[in-house]
């Protein structure tokens, strides 16, 4: 079993490479989906936003209203702090029982844990390598006035507000680049992820090997 964290700025395609992952035979873990789980009514990540953001939060039908905790943190870095403390340990926590569920059901499996906020959380203990996805600013920028519809001044704040690819890059075991052609990109993920495969099954040879002399040292030291 091989745990991959993959990570990368807002923009950088990292959604795209998780997609092609999952194509190649990795299983995906989506962060923003197991997040989504946090502020689910019953679960201790719900009574501890509650609780700390107020209980005008909950909307008529129980759940969180997201829009109005949204409200109370954007643009607010010690609110976002404040939030952030209490939703990535539950995350984290989440992330990392799925993980070991997918361990026992499955231990030859290649799981693809996909996270924008990894190095930021420092989950990346989590992961055997961690992947980051990188795409330069002016591609970034462009990008994202193009598909959200942002002014470029809009976008450049977005940019601005995350790690930069050289913060980004110091924690990367793989680094893709996805500033060219979608065609590049796609050959970039698959040739790394033939690596991936050749890495696993040298260190599984290894193993084996080290286990057959262990093995064999037992037997002569019992002669």
């Amino acid at each position: 079993m091989t745990v991959i964290g993959l990570t990368g700025g807002i923009a950088s395609g990292k959604s795209t490479a998780a997609s092609l992952l999952k194509g190649y035979g990795a299983i995906v873990i989506d962060a923003d989906r197991v997040g989504h789980r946090v502020y689910e009514p019953g679960t201790s990540g719900f009574q501890a936003v509650v609780n700390e953001f107020g209980h005008d939060l909950v909307a008529a039908d129980g759940t969180i209203n997201r829009q109005l905790l949204g409200g109370k943190v954007f643009g607010d870095p010690a609110q976002m702090k404040r939030l952030t403390d209490i939703v990535w340990p539950e995350i984290r926590k989440l992330a990392a029982e799925e993980i070991a569920d997918l361990k026992k059901r499955d231990p030859a499996s290649t799981i693809v844990l996909e996270a924008a906020v990894m190095i930021e959380a420092n989950w990346m203990d989590l992961a055997d390598e961690v992947w980051v996805v990188t795409v330069s600013p002016e591609v970034a920028r462009e990008r994202l006035m193009a598909r959200n519809g942002l002014t470029e001044a809009q976008a450049q704040a977005r940019i601005d507000s995350q790690l930069s690819n050289k913060e980004r890059l110091a924690y990367a075991d793989v680094k893709v680049d996805n500033s060219s052609t979608l065609e590049q990109f796609e050959q970039r993920v698959e040739r790394e992820w033939k690596k991936l495969l050749k890495r696993v099954d040298e260190a599984n040879a290894a193993n084996a090997k080290a286990g057959a002399a262990d093995k064999g040292t037992k037997r002569a030291a019992r002669k």
